[in-house]
Parts: C-alpha cells; structure tokens; sequence
C-alpha cells in the first residue's frame, strides 16, 4: 500500500489477504550407509508427513502506513527429523520448529510498513500475503519494522522461492550459504529500508540473531548479536529478467572450528562447537542470482544462484552450507493446453569449508549434521516436480529428489526421496 492509494480504501478496517494449507508427504529410500552418527540421515529409508495452516491479515491505517498480521500452524515432522543434509528435502519443516515448540498456532509475522512516494506513476498491485490491494507508487522509499522472515526481502526468485507451491528442497528456495536471521521457525525482528528508483532496487535490513544455533529465542540487545543485510537488484519491469546481489554479516554468540577442534585436540575428546562460543564473533558472506523469463508471460523461464560464506564461525540460523550454487528452469503448461500446470527441474551443489569439515570429520556435530566421521564430497542435489492445477485454488504436485554425497560424505548414499504435495490457497 502507498501514498497513491485508491478513494474507496476503508482505514483502520481489518482485510483477510489470503489463506492457505499445505500437506507435504515424503518417502526417504534406504541407503548405503557403513556407519552413521547422532544426526545422520536415517539409512533404513524413512516416512515423514506435513501440514502448514496460514491466514493473513492487512489492515490500511493511512495512505502510507499499514499493518501486518500472519497466524500459522504447523503439525507433523520431515524425513530423518530433518538432520543429515545441508539441503533437507522439505522447506515446510523450517517453520515447525521442532517438537520442543509445540503444535499450537502462532503469530508468523506482525510488522508494520511505511511508504514515502519519489514520484507519481503508480501500479496497480492485486491482494495477496502480505500485500494491501491498491495502487502502489513506483518510486519510494519504505520501511518495514516488526516480526517477519528476511527472506520475504531478500535473495527472491521468481521460480525458486515458496516451498509450498515450487521446489521443496532447502537448497533451492534460498541459497543455503546464506545464513541470514531466524529464530528456529524461520522469523525474526528487525527493520528494512528499502529505496525503488527506475530499474534499481536497494534493502538494508539489520534483525535479531537466535541465541544459539537453530535456537527458538531471539538475543536481546540488537547490538550484542544481529544479522545485517544488504541487496541491490536490477530489473527493468515486472516481467522482465532480474539480477541480484546480497552481502550479509551475522554477529551473534558462536563457536569457531578451529578452537573447537584445538580443544578436542589437547583434552582427547570429540570436538564441541558450543563448547568455547562467546558473544561478539561474526560471519559473514555473500550471494548472487538472477531470473531469466523466456515465454509465457514469464512463466517459463530459468534461475539461478550462488553464495559463499567464510566458514570459520558455526553455520547459526539456516543450515550447514558454507559455499552453494544452482542453477533450474520452470516451464509452464501452455505449451500442452494446461497453462496454470508447471513442471520444473533443478540442481544444486553445496560445500563446506575447510574448516567446517575437518570438524565433521573428527567426529564434531553441528545442528543438522553429524556423521561421526567425514570423506568429504560436496552435496549434490537434484529435484523435479509438476505441479498440477485442479482448479484455481488446488494444486497437487508430485515430487523426486536425489542426493548425492548426503551431509557431504561420499562414504553414505545416494538418497532418494518422492513426494507429494497438496496446497490449497485464497
């Protein structure tokens, strides 16, 4: 919503934006496996099923200022408790937490925007999560305070983005190098700037880091522990091809796999990365990545994306992925008389540092990764799907994905997991 705005808007009357369930079910084949460790990927093959409930909220207070309101609830887990991959097969699963979290419903996002028009040209933007229908100014300057996930702003790709209607496979709805703020369910508090002139469009974003890695609560002080973001994206229009880059930096309560290793050394005990954390240390990294529309209206096309971090401090608040690149297309169903259909294909490759493997390697654990021991490969990770549109609101979508070198050890897999997925949206 911004200062051009349409004349019959009511203020302060609250709006539901959209709803939505997702059912996600997964089969995990067995593996070959010549030993395993505390959080390995299940080598006997695994069953796993989701669900995800989500109604949103807008309410318009001024012409430029509106609030945000998301209620979700999660029920159900993933294949190997999601442990055993740096790219875990089900992006749903971020938001329920772990079974310590409880199965009740929850405030996802409340935040509040305000939007100080640069020009007058507007577009006309239609109702959707988090979006006020209205005529939005092309030229602004906004600010976005409150609860909310940093991935809704940053490092966004047209056809690797949503876990509920696109790629399930962590690797390819963000890129997994880029360890941005979350609490263990995905969001967290902080600001956004965001300043949209022509083709160009800049964000800064400073949020709360998790008090430990993965952790459910937020560190309190924004200055003893924070994530800083920064993203300029060029993109001539709407339906147009984009490019973006991001650099990030993560100040928070870590680890260091050095020390951690160090001190394993002189006690004769298994590395800890939690043994020696303090507050003050930092990561930090960078990302890339672009979106290629070829035909139907930019519904087939081709992404893209690559990140990189230090790898010296623990992997805190996304997954176990120091270097990530992939690269998939989507084609849509126009070609064979379905043009809401879409089928899609792509593949991803994640790595560590060296630091970061040689702590797996003598024996160390991360939150998602733990073999007992490391023959270090990258991770390779394929996926395809269709997503079949029933009518307008129902969509189902089967899925494959294969790993190769799971938790990046060549010593155990190939993993194969199918899905199939059920989304259900207003």
């Amino acid at each position: 919503m911004s200062d051009a705005i349409a004349d019959d808007v009511q203020y302060f009357v609250p709006q539901l934006l959209g709803a939505q369930y997702t059912f996600i079910t997964q089969i995990q084949n067995s593996l070959h496996s010549p030993y395993e460790g505390p959080l390995s990927l299940n080598p006997r093959g695994d069953h796993a099923r989701s669900h995800t409930f989500g109604t949103y909220f807008g309410l318009p207070m001024t012409s430029r200022l509106s609030a945000y309101l998301d209620i979700e609830m999660f029920r159900g887990e993933a294949v190997s408790h999601s442990t055993g991959l740096a790219g875990l097969t089900n992006g749903d699963v971020i938001r329920g937490g772990g079974g310590t979290l409880g199965r009740d419903a929850y405030v996802a996002r409340a935040f509040l925007t305000y939007d100080i028009p640069l020009g007058d040209k507007t577009t006309k933007v239609k109702r959707k999560m988090d979006q006020l229908p209205g005529d939005q100014v092309d030229d602004r300057l906004s600010f976005k305070f409150g609860l909310m996930a940093v991935n809704d702003d940053f490092d966004q790709s047209r056809y690797g983005n949503s876990t509920r209607t696109q790629f399930m496979n962590w690797s390819l709805f963000n890129s997994p190098a880029w360890d941005f703020a979350a609490d263990t369910r995905g969001y967290t508090v902080g600001g956004l700037v965001t300043y949209v002139v022509g083709p160009w469009t800049w964000r800064y974003g400073v949020y709360q880091m998790p008090t430990q890695a993965n952790g459910p609560n937020l560190e309190g002080p924004i200055g003893r522990a924070n994530g800083q973001n920064a993203q300029v994206t060029w993109q001539h229009d709407p339906e147009s091809s984009s490019v973006w880059l991001l650099v990030f930096q993560n100040k928070a309560r870590m680890g260091i796999y050095e020390d951690a290793l160090l001190e394993a050394k002189e006690t004769g005990s298994v590395p800890d990365i939690r043994a020696d954390d303090q507050n003050g240390r930092y990561k930090y990294g960078a990302a890339a990545g672009v979106d290629v529309p070829l035909a139907d209206d930019g519904d087939t096309g081709l992404f893209g994306r690559v990140a990189w971090n230090d790898g010296k401090t623990e992997s805190f608040a996304f997954t176990e992925a120091d270097r990530s690149a992939s690269i998939g297309a989507q084609l849509a169903g126009a070609k064979w008389e379905r043009p809401k259909d879409r089928i899609a294909i792509a593949f991803a490759v994640n790595g560590l540092s060296p630091e970061h493997r040689n702590y797996l390697a003598a024996g160390g654990s991360g939150f998602t990764l733990g073999d007992g021991r490391l023959n270090y490969a990258t991770e390779q990770i394929g996926e395809a799907y269709y997503d079949l549109a029933v009518t307008s609101f129902a969509f189902v979508t089967a899925d494959i994905q294969l790993v190769h070198s799971p938790g990046y050890n060549r010593d155990r897999g190939p993993a194969r997991v199918v899905g199939l997925r059920v989304h259900l949206e207003y």
